[in-house]
């Protein structure tokens, strides 16, 4: 899964509940700051921001503004920023990973969603006003309240995308307030010489035995796009980091977890246009980048900060700039004249680097065969020392990243560990950190979801275990989750359906007896790049399944102070065989680490999901099995054999029986309507 942590404060909050006796919602809980009394009481961990505040309030001063809104963003719209760009955190103390503050010449306020409430209690003092509601609507009704007709809201045009400038400027419009575009960062001329700096570490150039493709034919590709297109653009703009990435074969670390750099690139007939910090490329990925000469296949190496200027520069001409709305800020759209425009959602970068080459895909199987040995040595390294009460949530965490370090190619973790025993599995985004963690118990559920980058591919893969055990319920769930993700995996659906379409059989079982998860059932995922690789998954912003697309299958379920349930494995769009002619599509699962026998309820699968996964595990024993071999790894090899060993049906016990036809009954009934 992946996703933004839900953070041990989030944990707090539920063992507190617990403590009471009766879980309470977030919403209806005090606030654990208490700002009315002289002295206030705050945490010991809330930070003192009146000094940030002032800072900036004076830069709202030179600007006439009223108003100044902060953002939890990059100008590249990233999922995971670096720490210079982690402006909201130094303004308010609050470090989770989502919220937006906004700061008034009197006020300071920030909103934010259940995930973090509590944390940001415990780190903003009482400068801040805590909102647990999110979207522009909620910050746009406080603004109208705290100041005049006429004022002046600022906000910085590279962190808002095009539709939430849009979104603000319209109901502000419509109030008679007005939204201000500065480019010049007025946090950051606060934040001064106490920022971190921009990073200069080298930027270097994927090997070619890494690749699935030139930059040359690359751009060859695009530029054919280019021509092919209705409205025929003459340039297309690159705002996502890993569009630049992948364009060149180029990497970073300047994003935590994603091997990119800060960039842009305006790619037009003629020529490549490539922003960067020019002292970052050595004489090596000079030369590889053609970057000596002026040609149509030479890359014009150019600041970082210049792209917006440039950009203006190149539309007074007789040009149309081609954009992916989703990833291009405001910044470099307000530049653009809007005749001069050809906007799509996604860029044709972010449309062909979702459907991967022979190559690539070869690489990206590969490196999900290596993580599979790394993640098998874990689960057998727990299996020993779990009972003997040795292992945390965090520590294991730590033994976990050892053996993954030991694999070829691997170049750090893709995301951070979820790592969650018992009731903290219950948080599907929950993360230990070495101060805050659970023991892990023989007697408890473990969900581990995790992942590597390597520089043949991104792995992300979820297993929930059990080694004691465990409750007919927890059986029960966990072979239902086991069973959308079987249905989902071999589904056979005609090619160019979305995946939204689909994404319900995943659900069905669980629907069935009505349980179900919060969470999307899937996302797509790069070669070394991004683990939640947009636009491929199962979301209604997703576009069309096709052959060669990767996409995440993971559904679950969360029983909240009790455990969680998740099963993801990374799988392949392959073109199935179908009995009649027809184009149709089918997945292909790469991810190759066994469920937990323990937990599944044999009774419950149908006679093709049990040979569904029979042929699965046969499969893992085929290509991880002789790897384990090759190092030597008996042990392991002894373990994936038991653990991989073909399932028997066997009959239900009556009462199940009894309950199981009335579920299949309502299932068709369910169906046929």
């Amino acid at each position: 899964m992946a996703r933004a942590c839900w953070g041990c404060y989030r944990w707090l909050v539920l063992v507190c509940a617990c403590a009471w006796g009766h879980p309470r919602s977030l919403d209806q809980r005090e606030d654990v700051r208490n700002c009315s009394i002289s002295p206030p009481y705050l945490p010991v961990t809330a930070v003192n921001t009146t000094a940030q505040l002032t800072a900036l309030r004076e830069q709202m001063h030179t600007q006439n503004l009223s108003a100044y809104i902060v953002p939890d963003t990059d100008a590249h719209m990233s999922e995971y920023i670096g720490e210079c760009d982690q402006r909201r955190a130094w303004m308010t103390g609050f470090t989770g990973s989502a919220g937006v503050a906004v700061v008034t010449m009197g006020k300071a306020a920030l909103w934010t969603d259940s995930r973090y409430w509590t944390q940001a209690e415990r780190q903003m003092d009482c400068n801040w006003e805590l909102h647990k509601e999110v979207g522009t609507s909620p910050i746009v009704t406080w603004l109208l309240t705290e100041i005049p007709v006429g004022g002046l809201v600022g906000f910085d045009p590279f962190l808002f995308s095009i539709d939430s400038w849009e979104s603000y400027d319209v109901a502000l419009q419509d109030a008679g307030r007005e939204l201000v575009s500065i480019t010049v960062n007025l946090v950051d001329l606060a934040w001064g010489s106490e920022r971190p700096p921009l990073p200069s570490e080298p930027i270097y150039a994927l090997q070619e035995a890494f690749a699935g493709s030139t930059w040359q034919e690359k751009v060859s590709n695009i530029r054919s796009q280019m021509q092919k297109h209705l409205e025929t653009p003459t340039a297309v703009l690159l705002s996502a980091l890993d569009e630049t990435a992948w364009l060149f074969n180029l990497r970073g670390s300047d994003i935590p977890y994603n091997p990119f750099f800060y960039s842009y690139t305006l790619l037009s007939n003629s020529s490549i246009r490539l922003f960067a910090n020019k002292s970052r490329f050595g004489s090596e990925t000079l030369q590889y980048l053609n970057s000596d000469c002026t040609g149509s296949m030479c890359v014009q190496l150019e600041d970082y900060g210049q792209v917006r200027d440039s950009v203006r520069v190149y539309t007074s001409g007789d040009v149309k700039i081609w954009i992916g709305t989703r990833y291009t800020s405001y910044g470099l759209y307000e530049v653009i004249p809007k005749e001069k425009l050809v906007a799509d959602t996604y860029s044709p970068v972010m449309i062909t680097k979702a459907v991967k080459n022979s190559k690539e895909q070869t690489l990206l199987k590969a490196s999900h065969v290596r993580d599979a040995v790394a993640v098998i040595r874990y689960l057998v390294w727990l299996e020993k020392n779990v009972p003997e009460g040795t292992v945390d949530e965090f520590s294991g965490t730590e033994r976990l990243e050892e053996y993954r370090g030991e694999e070829d190619f691997f170049s750090g973790p893709s995301f951070e560990t979820i790592s969650a025993s018992g009731l903290n599995a219950a948080l599907a985004h929950y993360s230990p950190t070495k101060e805050l963690h659970r023991k892990l118990s023989s007697d408890e559920m473990y969900l581990l979801d995790s992942g590597g980058q390597y520089w043949d591919g991104t792995t992300d893969i979820t297993r929930t275990v059990h080694w004691g055990t465990p409750s007919a319920f927890q059986k029960e769930a966990y072979t239902r989750v086991l069973i959308g993700n079987i249905d989902l995996s071999r589904l056979v659906f005609p090619a160019a359906t979305s995946g939204r379409m689909v994404e319900a059989f995943a659900r069905k079982a669980l629907w069935d007896v009505g349980l179900n998860y919060g969470h999307g059932t899937g996302h797509g995922i790069g070669n070394f790049l991004c683990v939640h690789e947009w636009p491929v998954g199962f979301q209604s912003g997703n576009i069309a399944m096709a052959k060669g697309m990767f996409t995440s299958i993971e559904p679950g379920y969360y029983q909240d102070g009790e455990f969680g349930i998740r099963l993801e494995d990374v799988a392949l769009v392959v073109e199935a065989k179908t009995k009649y002619p027809g184009s149709y599509l089918t997945f292909e699962v790469v991810s190759l680490v066994p469920y937990d026998r323990n937990l599944i309820d044999v009774s419950l699968l149908s006679p093709e999901q049990l040979q569904y996964l029979n042929l699965y595990y046969q499969s893992i024993r085929e290509k991880v099995g002789p790897e384990l071999q090759r190092r030597g790894l008996l042990e392991e090899f002894s373990w994936l054999q038991r653990h991989t060993e073909p399932l028997s049906a066997r009959a239900a016990p009556a009462a199940s029986l009894a309950s199981l036809m009335t579920v299949s009954a309502l299932t068709i009934l369910s169906w046929s309507v």
